[in-house]
């Protein structure tokens, strides 16, 4: 899998998962364009010469479309998309607010939408095409209470994931899900044997391993695998548990 020189933008790459997934690529040779809100990330986290920052707000059209072209204007060209910005909202149903309904709306799923939209726009430029990935989760397939507008988003991700595949097929871009489970993106070592073992793989996640599937799915060789949600849990939804 050779990425030297292929062009990703990754958001929400300021820290945890996207950030994980922004350094692999960078490691694999890639030129990475990190697209957060977080503007104390500039030139700290990200300090290469193949790395662009762009503050993003992704529940905002025109952030999203300057977000392309200044992709453009630095590197000439989008080969790879991940959709990762996101935020949670576990609150009663009783509670949550319209304005707070939309905002995880328009922060976890209209991204994706606009963010593939207009990378596309220029994907399909491209002799080979592209590849998008959306960041969903387990959740969209089980739940906990109070999880709704997580949920939804989440689920919606994985439907749309597969729509963007059929509509972008002619221009060659393959369009793919992931849905981690228990990502840890704080200190391993304070985690317990009794989280390990609620994973078949006997261990709590880390961003490595959504940024390897990542790879699997962007790399050119792999554009048989299309449409897809990819579960990265280490078997936990898999996993019966019996109350002793």
């Amino acid at each position: 899998m050779n990425f030297k020189d292929k062009v990703v933008i990754v958001t929400g790459a300021a820290n945890g998962i996207g950030k994980g997934v922004a350094l692999e690529y960078l490691e694999k040779g890639a030129k990475v364009v990190v697209a957060d809100l977080d503007g104390n990330i500039e030139g700290q986290t990200f300090n290469q010469q193949n790395v662009l920052f762009v503050k993003t707000d992704v529940r905002k059209e025109q952030d999203i479309i300057l977000l392309m072209n200044k992709t453009i204007e630095r590197f000439g060209r989008i080969d790879i998309l991940i959709n990762n910005a996101g935020k949670g909202l576990f609150k009663s149903v009783y509670d949550v607010t319209v304005e707070e309904w939309d905002d995880i709306i328009h922060t976890n799923l209209r991204s994706v939408f606009l963010c593939s939209r207009e990378a596309a726009r220029y994907m399909r430029e491209n002799k080979h095409g592209g590849s998008i990935v959306n960041i969903a989760s387990t959740r969209a397939l089980m739940s906990e209470p109070n999880s709704e507008g997580y949920a939804a988003t989440k689920g919606g991700i994985v439907a749309i994931t597969h729509a963007l595949a059929a509509s972008l097929s002619e221009d060659r871009i393959t369009v793919n899900a992931i849905s981690p489970g228990w990502i840890h993106t704080g200190d391993y070592e304070q985690l317990t044997k009794l989280d390990h073992e609620q994973h078949l793989s006997k261990r709590v996640g880390k961003p490595d391993d959504i940024a390897r599937a990542c790879l699997y799915l962007t790399a050119k060789e792999n554009d048989f695998v299309n449409g897809i949600n990819l579960v990265v849990d280490g078997g936990m939804t898999r996993k019966m548990i019996y109350e002793e």
